[in-house]
C-alpha cells in the first residue's frame, strides 16, 4: 500500500513539475501583457519535435536540445512581433483568438514539415529506473524535477537580480509608468514572450522521453498548464507552481486509485470548482492587489 502511494505521488509530482513550467509561461506573459497565450503549448511541441528532427539530421543531442529551445524562443518572439504587437489595442477576446490562431498555425506547420508520427527522445541517464521502497522511479523523472527546480530558481533570480527582470516586473505592474521611466516596454514584452517560449520548450524536451512527442502534443499539455495557472491564480508565479503540483497529484491519484479513464477529466472538474468557489485562484487575490 505504501509503495503504491509513493509510486502515485512521485508520478504526480513529475507531472506537476511539467504543468508548473507551462503555467509559469502563461503567468509570465499574462503579467507582462495581460494576454492569455493559448499558443504556449506549441512551444513544448517545438522543443520536443525540434530536438527529434535535429537529432535525425545528425546533430548530437547536447547540441540539438539548446538549438530546439532557441528555435522555440525565436517563435515566441515572432508571435509577439507579428501577431500580438500589431493588435496591441485590441480587446482581450480578440487577443485570445489571435493566440489560438497562432497555435493552430504552428501545429499545422509542424504537421506538414515534421509529420504526424510520435517520437521519443532517449533518456538523459543510462539507467532507466530505480527501485525505491517497492516503487519504480524513472530516472528521467529525477531529471524533470531537477531541471524544473533549476528553471524556477533561475527565473526567480532573473526577476530579482537583473535589470531586465526588474524592468519586466515594472512593465507588468504599470506599463505607462515604466515607459515614462525610460523602459522600452515593447522590447520587454517581446522578451517576455521569448522567455515564456524557452521555458515551454525546455518542458517539452525533458518530458519527451516519458510521454513521447508529436505535432499535437501541445494541445493537452498547454490546456492543463493553463488550468494549473488558473488554479494557482493567473498572475502569481508561486500559484502557478502550486497549481501545477496539485493538478499533477490529483491526476496521478485518480488514475491510480479510481481509473485512468478519468485522469484527463480531473483538470476540468478542478477548474470548475476553483472558478465557482475561488474565482481568482488559490493565490490570485494577492496578485490582483499588487497590480
Amino acid at each position: 500500500m505504501f509503495s503504491e502511494f509513493f509510486q502515485f505521488t512521485f508520478s504526480g509530482v513529475t507531472l506537476g513539475a511539467i504543468y508548473a513550467l507551462v503555467a509559469l509561461g502563461f503567468t509570465l506573459i499574462y503579467n507582462a501583457s495581460h494576454v492569455i497565450n493559448f499558443a504556449q503549448g506549441e512551444f513544448l511541441m517545438i522543443g520536443g519535435m525540434g530536438t527529434v528532427v535535429l537529432m535525425d539530421a545528425g546533430v548530437p543531442i547536447y547540441f540539438a536540445i539548446p538549438l530546439a529551445i532557441a528555435m522555440a524562443g525565436v517563435a515566441g518572439i515572432l508571435l509577439h512581433r507579428l501577431a500580438i504587437a500589431p493588435a496591441k489595442n485590441a480587446d482581450v477576446v480578440t487577443l485570445i483568438i489571435i493566440t489560438i490562431g497562432a497555435s493552430i498555425f504552428l501545429r499545422g506547420l509542424a504537421q506538414v514539415f515534421w509529420g504526424k508520427e510520435y517520437h521519443a527522445l532517449p533518456n538523459f541517464s543510462a539507467t532507466e529506473s530505480i527501485n525505491l521502497g517497492g516503487a519504480i522511479l524513472l530516472t528521467q523523472s529525477l531529471w524533470i524535477l531537477g531541471i524544473a527546480a533549476v528553471l524556477v530558481t533561475a527565473l526567480g533570480l532573473f526577476f530579482t537580480r537583473t535589470a531586465l527582470g526588474k524592468a519586466l516586473l515594472a512593465t507588468s505592474m504599470n506599463k505607462d509608468a515604466a515607459s515614462l521611466m525610460g523602459i522600452k516596454t515593447g522590447a520587454i514584452l517581446m522578451m517576455a514572450f521569448g522567455i515564456s517560449a524557452v521555458i515551454g520548450a525546455a518542458a517539452g524536451v525533458i518530458v519527451a522521453p516519458i510521454t513521447l512527442t508529436s505535432y499535437d502534443i501541445g494541445i493537452m499539455l498547454g490546456l492543463k498548464g493553463f488550468i494549473a495557472a488558473a488554479i494557482g491564480g493567473l498572475g502569481s508565479s508561486t500559484g502557478a507552481i502550486l497549481g501545477g503540483l496539485l493538478l499533477g497529484l490529483a491526476e496521478a491519484y485518480t488514475a491510480g486509485y479510481i481509473s485512468s479513464d478519468y485522469k484527463d477529466a480531473v483538470p476540468f472538474v478542478i477548474i470548475l470548482a476553483i472558478l465557482f468557489f475561488l474565482p481568482n485562484g488559490l493565490l490570485g487575490s494577492r496578485a490582483v492587489e499588487r497590480v
